[in-house]
Formats: C-alpha cells, structure tokens, sequence
C-alpha cells in the first residue's frame, strides 16, 4: 500500500538503490517514519544528501519505494509454484493465508502500524498504491491460471482480483482488532483458518 505514482526506473532494482531502501528501513524501524531524516538515510547509505536528494524529494517518497519493495516482497514469497497434481486454487489459497500471517509479523508493518498508522489510511479509504496495484496484477496472473485449469470459479479476472484483495487486506489491516488472545476460537490462528474457508468458497467453481 504505496503511493501511485510514476516511479524513477533510473532508481529501481539496482544494488544501489536497494542500499539506499535498506538504510530507510533501519531508520524507520529505529525511530518511525514521522522522526526519519533524509540526513539520517544518507549517513546510513553512505551517500552525500544532494546524491540522495536528486534521486528522491523526501523521506515519504523513499517509504514508499520501501514499502513497495517489502511488499511484494512477501508476496511472491508467499504463493508457492507449481506443484504436479495439485491445482492452481488451493496454491492461491495458500499463498494468500500464508501471505497475510507474513504481512502482519513484518517488521516494518508493525513499526508503521505502531508508530505511522496514518501513513496507511489513504490506501484503505482514498486510492491504490503501486504495491496494490503489483499485488492486483499478481493475483490476476494467477486466478487466470486457475480459470484455464478449472480449478477457480471462472468470474471477471479484474473483478475477482480486486474482490480477494478487498478480503484479504481487510485481514491484514484490520485482525488485531477482532482477535482475542484469552479465546482460542478468536486467536490470529483461528481466524486465519477462517481467511482460508472463504477463499476455498468464493473461489471454488
């Protein structure tokens, strides 16, 4: 959940830059977004501030960037790839429980949610972000997959795509609201396996 915007592809999928996102990741997770400088990311990438400043116009762009990157991140690490006789829905469902108890265990996610909620609420309430907007294209690839198998309900693929996102991320931003540590049947775990018979459902033809 990342700003929509036209990102530098000068600045994307280099060594370089990735140092650059891992010295704002160490200063998020240190102090939060709110406190980070692009002084303190500079020092940590060992870039001089100008360097940094002509790549990027402020400490929220550059969170982006990360957020981004970290995102998708656990997402293609979370569907597994394909497996002999296994179809592509149960690698889907899977993929996205696996995905959301990853996303909530992030370290980042939980900084931002502790320290920089705010820094989310545009992408629940306003508009996509560049890491939705890879998270749709994803799960189109996939569900398509599923579709030409028929082993997912054959639906719009665009529609479906953003319909399980609108599922899933509601049980990624939202869970700790409706947990209960004290209750085993109201436990993370328990709803994740709850995720997991709705996505079986709306998704099974």
């Amino acid at each position: 959940m990342t700003p929509n915007r036209h990102n530098d592809s000068a600045r994307q999928n280099t060594p370089d830059n990735d140092a650059v996102l891992d010295a704002v990741r160490d200063c998020v997770l240190a102090v939060g977004v709110r406190r980070t400088t692009m002084t303190d990311v500079a020092r940590r990438a060992g870039l001089s501030r100008m360097t940094l400043y002509r790549r990027y116009p402020d400490v929220r762009s550059l969170v982006g960037d990360l957020m981004t990157r970290e995102w998708i991140a656990v997402a293609t690490g979370a569907i597994p790839g394909p497996r002999p006789g296994v179809g592509t829905r149960p690698r889907i469902v899977e993929g996205l429980v696996t995905g959301v108890a990853a996303f909530r265990a992030h370290p980042l996610f939980r900084k931002i949610v502790d320290v920089d909620p705010e820094l989310l609420l545009p992408y629940v309430l306003d508009r996509r972000g560049a890491s939705q907007e890879a998270l749709l294209g994803l799960l189109a690839d996939a569900l398509a997959e599923g579709h030409a198998d028929g082993s997912v309900r054959p639906a719009h693929t665009g529609r479906q795509a953003r319909s399980v996102l609108l599922i899933v991320q509601s049980f990624a931003l939202s869970l700790r609201t409706m947990t209960d540590e004290d209750d085993a049947e109201l436990a993370p775990a328990a709803f994740l396996a709850e995720l997991r018979t709705i996505l079986e459902r709306t998704l099974t033809p």
